[in-house]
């Protein structure tokens, strides 16, 4: 069965796009790799994306997983809200901007391991066979209801 990890990172005064840049870079990695590469990455944008992911690591670890189990399933970058700022500018106008926020959103899950077929033998198959035979049988003995009359 597979598991997944989220971790959140909300209202970052950073722009979603330059955030992006850096996604990019980590999307096929494996969580611990990722963490490790970010710190060297010469966008501003790394240190806040390898503190969630590192908070989903922690999530993981306190549900007993470890980190050679997991993969980066997806990292959302959505937009937050904007903060309207201006720049004075000559002859007392005012030149405005925004500062855009941004959401960050990762989720980790575990790899599926393969589990090989098991051969199953012909004893265990007629086992199988005579329970699934025995649940019918209890099953339909039960709906069968006999009315007895007094005489």
């Amino acid at each position: 069965m597979e598991k997944t990890f989220t971790s959140t990172q909300k209202y970052l005064i950073m722009s979603p796009r330059k955030i992006r840049l850096v996604t990019a870079l980590i999307k096929k990695m494996k969580p611990a790799e990722a963490v490790a590469k970010l710190p060297f990455v010469q966008k501003r944008a790394g240190e806040s994306i390898a503190k969630v992911i590192k908070a989903a690591l922690a999530n993981a670890k306190n549900q007993g997983v470890s980190e050679a189990d997991l993969t980066i399933k997806e990292v959302q970058v959505g937009e937050g809200p904007r903060l309207k700022r201006g720049r004075a500018a000559s002859r007392g106008r005012w030149h405005p901007y925004k500062k855009r926020m941004s959401h960050i959103r990762v989720v980790l899950t575990t790899l599926n391991k393969q589990i090989p077929n098991k051969q199953i033998s012909k004893s265990e198959e007629a086992v199988a066979g005579k329970r699934e035979k025995d649940r019918r049988g209890t099953v339909g003995a039960s709906s069968e209801i006999k009315h007895v009359t007094k005489s």
